[in-house]
């Protein structure tokens, strides 16, 4: 087992290091220009599109705007947002979050493009719930099956259960290392939760997302908030710190431009998820007159994963005086600067959050898991014993030493990112003429623009938006 570990390792270390990087930052500077800097112009109206969707009734087979949008950010706001600043500040040094707020500028009109176009070519399953994503465009609209397939088997593995398991796993130590509570415990109790939440369907699991997300995030948010309020006067410093040493060698932390550039951009990527093709299929499932409502709303998730909560991470680490010198990385340097900052109470504030954040992963993984099986099988028992598989690997994770499987995991997601960024590229096209549409219905003072799907280059693979009545009767 150990050389094929050693050949993932290998891979993922190509993949990632080079051709992924390449390929992201390449594909999200075509979609910045050709959308006219969408992620820039439009923030206003991602801000207004987000809270218009808070407290909404969806129509039937839809789930709200709003509920779509927690249930990305359940996915891509995981452990990761904290422990993987922290390491990434620690190899790569200040420098490297500036770099992670370059990509996640970048990535942010990713993010759009391909929520746009999930939005545009969503379908309505034998279930009545519209469901889209990656493997849905390709195959409709590409007419590729063999890499539809491909790519709905690689997400439904590597999220469903892979990611679920990894998730099971930080709970139980957390849990374990916090109050001493057996991870066998953890796990039980965690897998009869889970089988809960996942026999609601997704109504509930939109509902519970809905819920759990403003939570996790608020408390995290809050207590980063503490600390940075407490040292206020030492954020301008950090601030100049971050920029300076992206652009040079840093004394301190032994880190050039080079190691702060390639940590940054590779914790942007991890989190914020955009293109990858896992937002995707959140983003058709939602309730929205115009395609480019949700594509506005997911790219904003992007700025909320990167800019406040891995930020906030940032923020703990840099803010406390003598970080440099603890020897520590990853979640215990977090919670070592939070208990020096704010007392014992902090760090287990801090592990709840985790367990929030752990556990919200584990639902939005589940839900581009279900996703993806409507589009692999139509038979009536694969989704219950899809479900079945999930909570058994939330238990299987609170107890087994996962290193293989999340090399795995790694590999798969940079396959399933690959398959994806070239759809995206090629489909691009629908995207734009999408967003010039909605411009132009904004200019007109339409406060609620409707979607046509006539303003396309062509309705190949369109199922879900019928010409407007009032247009076919003028022709």
């Amino acid at each position: 087992m150990e050389w094929l570990d050693s050949i993932v390792s290998v891979a993922n270390d190509y993949l990632w290091s080079y051709v992924l990087i390449v390929m992201l930052v390449g594909v999200g500077l075509m979609f910045t220009i050709r959308t006219k800097l969408v992620q820039i112009v439009q923030i206003p109206e991602m801000i207004r599109l987000l809270f218009e969707g808070v407290g909404a009734k969806a129509r039937d087979g839809h789930i709200t705007t709003f509920q779509a949008f927690c249930i990305s950010t359940a996915s891509r706001v995981g452990v990761g947002n904290i422990a993987g600043i922290a390491i990434a500040v620690t190899m790569g040094g200040p420098g490297a979050i500036f770099w992670m707020w370059v990509i996640a500028t970048i990535g942010c009109a990713s993010g759009f493009v391909e929520s746009t176009l999930a939005q545009i070519f969503k379908v309505r399953n034998a279930a009545g719930t519209y469901v889209g994503g990656p493997a849905y465009y390709i195959k409709n609209v590409l007419k590729s099956p063999f890499f539809a397939g491909l790519f709905a088997v690689l997400i439904t593995i590597t999220y469903g259960l892979i990611f679920n398991s990894v998730q099971a796993n930080t709970m139980a130590l957390s849990l374990q290392e916090a109050f001493g509570i057996d991870t066998t415990t953890t796990g039980i109790a965690t897998a009869i939760l889970t089988a809960f939440i996942l026999l609601g369907g997704m109504q509930r699991i939109a509902k519970v997302v809905e819920v759990l997300v403003p939570i996790m995030a608020g408390l995290y948010l809050g207590l980063a908030l503490i600390v940075m309020v407490m040292n206020i006067t030492a954020i301008p410093a950090v601030i100049s710190q971050v920029v300076s040493c992206a652009f040079g060698f840093d004394s301190v932390m032994g880190a050039g431009i080079g190691a702060a550039m390639m940590n940054g951009i590779k914790r942007g990527l991890f989190s914020n998820e955009a293109g990858m093709g896992s937002i995707p299929n959140a983003a058709a499932t939602a309730d929205a007159t115009h395609p480019v409502k949700q594509g506005l709303v997911q790219g904003f998730g992007v700025y909320v994963n990167t800019m406040f909560v891995c930020t906030a991470s940032a923020m703990l680490v840099l803010i406390v005086p003598g970080w440099e010198g603890l020897g520590k990385t990853g979640i215990a340097l977090v919670q070592h600067n939070l208990t020096h900052e704010l007392g014992s109470w902090a760090a287990i504030l801090l592990t709840v959050t985790v367990l929030f954040f752990a556990f919200s992963s584990v639902i939005g993984n589940y839900f581009y898991g279900e996703i993806n099986m409507y589009f692999i099988t139509k038979s009536r028992l694969a989704l219950p014993i899809f479900r079945l598989c999930v909570v058994v690997m939330v238990f299987i994770g609170s107890i087994a030493s996962l290193s293989f499987v999340w090399n795995m995991a790694d590999l798969f997601m940079a396959l399933m990112t690959i398959v994806n960024l070239v759809a995206i590229a090629l489909l691009g096209k629908y995207a734009y003429a999408a967003l010039d549409d909605y411009v132009a219905q904004k200019k007109r003072g339409i406060m609620e623009p409707e979607f046509d799907p006539s303003v396309l280059p062509d309705q190949t693979g369109v199922q879900c938006w019928p010409r407007r009545v009032d247009d076919e009767i003028k022709q």
